[in-house]
């Protein structure tokens, strides 16, 4: 029995409809439950077989936008090889046997190193935090923390890293993400839409970090917000579980107009 409202459901059959369709997922909170520890998240296996059987239908491409790196990525969401990869936020991009790995310049690899040791003073005077390594960044995770510790770390690596010009900081669920590289989701959507010729696109995000993401749509696109909170997303469900719902609707639908 279908579930989604009325509304959604007549957005979806209005992409379903397009001539070329780029579905686009963030991956941990959309494809996959939100875990403790993140090398535990692995995708809903309903919802990787529906992203699977989309990318395998003609002109419908799929595609990650994480922000994870893309190592962490492929482990994690052990991806078809159809589908299209962004990671670290736009910072790392996989589209196709080609694609160019990132390297970055002297100056951003300095900053780089400036910023994993910032970080890493403050994981060490900071009891449950730690710290993640990305080739163009780094990421203080305070999940595991308790609150007022949460609080006290993300103040203290805000105050140490915004005295290095140069890096990009970008809030998340319980995470805090420093760049060398300038780039966010929005650009990863509109690279990849570039990239495909897409006439209408997908996509969906749990985390504040995805609304640059949804700005970057355009009339005739879908975004679909996962969880509360505020979004520029037009639409929103509760859970990964009614991602898969989603997913396996517009893979019917879009397999009846194909």
């Amino acid at each position: 029995m279908n579930n989604l409202p009325e509304d959604l459901m007549q957005a979806l059959a209005r992409v379903a409809d397009t001539e070329t369709l780029l579905v686009a997922l963030d991956f941990d909170g959309v494809l996959a439950p939100l875990v403790e520890h993140a090398d535990d998240a692995r995708p809903l296996p309903a919802s990787a077989t529906a992203v699977r059987e989309l990318a395998a239908l003609p002109s419908t491409f799929t595609a990650l936008i994480s922000g994870r790196a893309l190592d962490s990525l492929r482990r994690a969401a052990s991806p078809a090889p159809e589908t299209l990869l962004i990671g670290s936020h736009g910072a790392e991009a996989w589209t196709g046997p080609n694609a160019q790995p990132l390297e970055l310049t002297p100056e951003q690899a300095q900053l780089l190193v400036r910023a994993r040791a910032a970080v890493q003073e403050v994981v060490d005077a900071h009891p449950g935090t730690w710290m993640e390594t990305k080739p163009a960044g780094v990421v203080l995770h305070t999940r595991s923390a308790s609150e007022d510790v949460a609080a006290a770390a993300t103040d203290a690596a805000r105050t140490r890293l915004t005295t290095i010009d140069g890096v990009q900081l970008t809030d998340g669920k319980q995470v805090l993400e420093t760049s060398v590289v300038h780039t966010d989701k929005g650009e990863g959507v509109r690279t990849l839409r570039t990239l495909t010729g897409a006439t209408a696109v997908l996509f969906a995000g749990d985390d504040v970090t995805d609304e640059n993401g949804f700005a970057a749509l355009l009339p005739g696109d879908l975004g679909l917000k996962v969880g509360p909170g505020e979004t520029r997303a037009s639409f929103r469900v509760d859970s990964p579980e009614a991602v898969t719902e989603v997913l396996e609707t517009l893979l019917e639908l879009r397999h009846t107009r194909r």
